[in-house]
């Protein structure tokens, strides 16, 4: 029966994130696009043709690059809990039908649909008309990221319900630490620049960190330049950490979580 409200959950979502008008959604699409395109050509002008660095081709990068970009709703995990206590209205979800976990979850799958459709999908059509390999390494690869996606997006909503829970639990400002939290992650996560091109060996340091199995590990996976067994089993690690930190603090600070419904 829950399954079916979440289902439902995720169609109306996704159904209503396609209510902006038309000019916003393609000006945020450009934008995206823009970006990307310049990531792109900023590799393609650093990066020699021939031989690697830190281990990835560049080739390799390229991809990494691409495919970043095609499931960046699902490496940067924004759950929306952060906007409901902006708005007040935690109290009223705490007394839905549903799980907390599972409303959120499924708000944001829902809200990452029609990006997935409208943008995602088309960028990856034409990625061979930028010269770049939209596909995975190997079959096994492919098969081994849509894993590591999922334990990555698991470890993202576990940190978005710790933060949350601190936020509270501190009573700052809402916004601010989200910014803060938001800033920290795309530096650490390696969803932007690769953390093997990092110096002074900090690649190495921050693989070890959540930040890096929520976007770098499976970006790695699906190019081939990590150890899979090593970047699961470490995903699978800091999941098993983080959900009984994350369920803790939840539940420590729910009454005052519900002081911010009113």
């Amino acid at each position: 029966m829950n399954l079916k409200k979440h289902w439902k959950t995720m169609s109306v979502v996704a159904t209503d994130s396609l209510h902006d008008q038309g000019f916003v959604l393609i000006g945020n699409y450009t934008l995206r696009l823009l970006r990307v395109v310049f990531l792109i050509s900023l590799w393609r002008t650093l990066l020699p043709e021939e031989g690697d660095i830190s281990g990835m081709t560049r080739d390799a990068v390229l991809t990494y690059t691409l495919i970043a970009e095609i499931f960046s709703g699902f490496m940067s995990v924004r759950t929306g809990l952060d906007e409901a206590l902006w708005r007040g209205d935690i109290a009223n979800r705490l007394l839905r039908p549903v799980g907390i976990y599972g409303q959120f979850i499924a708000e944001m799958l829902g809200d990452r649909i029609p990006n997935l459709i409208l943008f995602s999908l088309p960028l990856f059509c034409i990625a061979p008309f930028f010269d770049i390999n939209p596909l995975p390494a190997n079959p096994t690869s492919g098969g081994l990221f849509i894993v590591s996606l999922l334990l990555g997006v698991l470890i993202g909503v576990a940190f978005d319900f710790i933060f949350a829970s601190l936020l509270v639990f501190l009573e700052q400002s809402v916004y601010a630490l989200m910014q803060i939290r938001d800033a920290v992650s795309v530096l650490l996560s390696g969803a932007i620049i690769p953390l093997a091109f990092l110096p002074w060996g900090l690649g190495d340091a921050l693989t070890w960190l959540p930040f890096a199995s929520v976007a770098s590990a499976p970006l790695r996976i699906y190019t081939n330049t990590g150890d899979p067994i090593f970047l699961l089993s470490l995903q699978v690690a800091w999941t098993i950490v983080l959900w009984p930190i994350a369920h803790a603090l939840w539940n420590f600070n729910r009454e005052r979580l519900v002081s911010h419904g009113g």
